[in-house]
């Protein structure tokens, strides 16, 4: 059974990227932290960590091994959490997943209250657009939108993600501005590559009956950003995540078109993977999210 100080030490190590920096991180040194880590790999017989003078990298072994020893090493404070008489700091890392424009937009400000609040706590998180495999890649909880697939996770609705219709005043000028959808298909327009399929845009009717508008455009881009400066530089209509515009919305430097025509939203949802003993900072920083999203 590995010693859960040499646990701690390769996890830091790994995570780290450099004996140097998992020394400072754990207040060792960096010759202890090697010793740690080859009596490690001696106790199991494997190769966990490639190294060399200047880089380091995790073997095949040291990669699926890395993802047992925090679950393991989680287990252990978890267990120690159910003897305390009372509940204490709440402490350790939580590896959080999210959408980048989301990522951008609402999480900072709320994991730089949840940090101060909980300075024991490291929040590290990894945006992508992509649908994260938590448990595979170790991840404590995601930031989803939209209808989740079936699955043992765990879900909390936090919020609701909304769309607007937009395009910069300039454009409007050169092409006007459509009064109804089904003009979108002879309008010049920005792809969002992140919608699928990313030339039907939906609508909702008055009596809440969806549909949806062929559109085309010769700009496709798949980053929120880069989608809002494409709009705001002329290159066409955009259908956009509504926290990437509301600021531009309210300088003017994007028109909201079709008003009077309802746009889709969709949920907003924490996942975790389903297991008994949650850590109480996991669902404490949960909480913190379903509080920042609706203000």
């Amino acid at each position: 059974m590995a010693d859960l100080a040499e646990l701690e030490t390769f996890i830091a190590a790994a995570r780290a990227g450099s004996f140097a920096r998992a020394a400072r991180q754990l207040n060792l040194s960096p010759a202890m932290v090697g010793r740690r880590i080859q009596a490690l790999e001696h106790r199991h017989g494997a190769r966990l960590i490639e190294r060399t003078t200047r880089s380091q990298r995790l073997t095949e072994t040291g990669e699926q091994f890395l993802l047992r020893a925090e679950a393991l090493l989680e287990a252990a404070r978890e267990l120690d959490e159910l003897t305390r008489p009372e509940p204490a700091r709440l402490s350790g890392r939580i590896r959080l997943t999210g959408p980048t424009t989301v990522g951008i937009k609402r999480l900072p400000a709320i994991i730089a209250r949840f940090t101060a609040a909980h300075p024991d706590v490291i929040v590290e998180m990894s945006l992508s657009d992509r649908r994260v495999d938590l448990v595979t890649e170790g991840f404590d909880l995601a930031v989803r939108i939209g209808e989740l697939r079936a699955s043992s996770m765990i879900a909390r609705r936090v919020g609701t993600y909304e769309f607007a219709c937009c395009a910069s005043p300039d454009y409007l000028a050169r092409h006007g501005t459509p009064a109804d959808p089904e003009q979108l298909r002879d309008a010049r327009c920005v792809l969002n590559l992140n919608l699928i399929p990313r030339n039907r845009w939906p609508f909702q009717q008055a009596d809440g009956t969806p549909f949806t508008v062929e559109v085309r455009g010769n700009v496709e881009i798949d980053n929120g950003e880069a989608l809002r400066a494409a709009a705001i530089g002329g290159a066409g209509i955009a259908y956009i995540p509504l926290d990437l515009v509301a600021d531009d919305l309210a300088s003017g430097a994007l028109v909201r078109i079709l008003e009077g025509w309802s746009l889709p939203s969709l949920p907003i949802h924490t996942v975790h993977p389903s297991r008994q003993l949650v850590p109480r900072r996991v669902m404490a920083f949960i909480d913190a999210v379903a509080e920042g999203f609706k203000a």
